[in-house]
């Protein structure tokens, strides 16, 4: 029997699309090229894999039992290239994925740390939000990723590298508005305030929602914004309050003037971030070594959040 891995990666996109010309686009090659490796790979197994329909396609039950044996296959392939590729250590490229509630925040400092261990290290960074990061996990597109736990699906595994604690962000007049809770500031007591968050699709939405003990239909909820940026110059400007990450507020302080910070009591929430990799792939030096660069970036800039925090309390008129 002589199947290619080239099959099974047709087979594996046809199966992931159900439609033979949106397989073919991903894999970038023509409709008719797909449709004879997929009519080859069935003349080879002795029975169809997929029932053609008008306007997509379906699974036979034999398919979906070659399905998981590609599957198989097919990470243990990545996994070789993986092992091959990364012989040496930490060298050569390396490609990053990172939600867009961390990227800007830590990646000057964990690039320099990067580049600082090996100059010839070329680092591609895939910005994105964590259910495209986690496809492209798994698909094979990207090495790595640094996101925020829970993982958002299987055949991921993590190491966790640092917390990211939650602040409170508002103009001084709102946060005014809380009168004595502000002495023990509580997540779930924020009454009535409305609180402006990131859009749908942004794991730092959940993660806030959950902390705030508030449900995304809220008649208090408003979740619009696209950035960090945007969401710290509404809240500045009064719109009502937010939940900003530590590690992002120092950055979004300087460039939204009238933001001001507070912490919560302790138990203070948190986000844990975590360095992502597809499971099974063993013990490996280099992703090792990547999470002590990366903790290490993570914890400079929450601890530069705290230092800056700090000094601004002791000003009088700042948070």
């Amino acid at each position: 029997m002589n199947i290619t891995l080239r099959q099974l990666i047709y087979f594996r996109s046809l199966a992931r699309h159900r439609n033979f010309g949106r397989a073919a686009e991903a894999l970038h090659i023509s409709q008719p090229a797909l449709s004879v490796q997929i009519r080859e790979f069935e003349a080879t197994l002795g029975a169809s894999v997929v029932e053609r329909r008008a306007r997509d396609i379906a699974l036979t039950p034999f398919g979906r039992r070659v399905l998981a044996h590609a599957n198989r296959v097919l990470a243990e392939m990545q996994a070789l290239e993986e092992t091959a590729r990364w012989r040496g250590g930490l060298a050569g490229e390396l490609s990053l994925g990172i939600i867009p509630t961390i990227a800007p925040y830590i990646l000057p400092g964990a690039l320099a740390r990067l580049r600082s261990r090996d100059i010839s290290l070329d680092v591609r960074v895939r910005e994105a939000r964590t259910e495209d990061l986690a496809s492209d996990l798994r698909a094979g597109r990207i090495d790595v990723a640094l996101m925020a736990l829970p993982l958002p699906c299987e055949g991921l595994e993590a190491v966790a590298l640092f917390e990211d604690r939650f602040l409170l962000a508002g103009s001084a007049a709102r946060l005014a508005a809380l009168g004595d809770s502000l002495d023990a500031l509580d997540p779930k007591a924020l009454g009535q305030s409305p609180i402006l968050l990131l859009e749908d699709g942004h794991c730092l939405t959940d993660q806030a929602l959950e902390v705030c003990g508030r449900a995304r239909g809220h008649a208090q909820i408003d979740t619009g914004a696209s950035s960090l940026g945007t969401l710290s110059r509404l809240v500045a400007a009064g719109f009502g309050l937010t939940l900003i990450p530590e590690m992002a507020a120092a950055t979004e302080a300087r460039a939204a003037p009238g933001l001001e910070l507070r912490r919560f009591a302790a138990p203070e929430p948190a986000r844990r971030i975590a360095l992502v990799r597809r499971a099974g792939a063993g013990p490996a030096q280099w992703f090792d070594d990547l999470a002590e660069i990366l903790r290490a970036a993570g914890e400079a800039a929450t601890k530069t959040a705290r230092d800056v925090n700090a000094a601004s309390r002791r000003t009088p008129g700042h948070s």
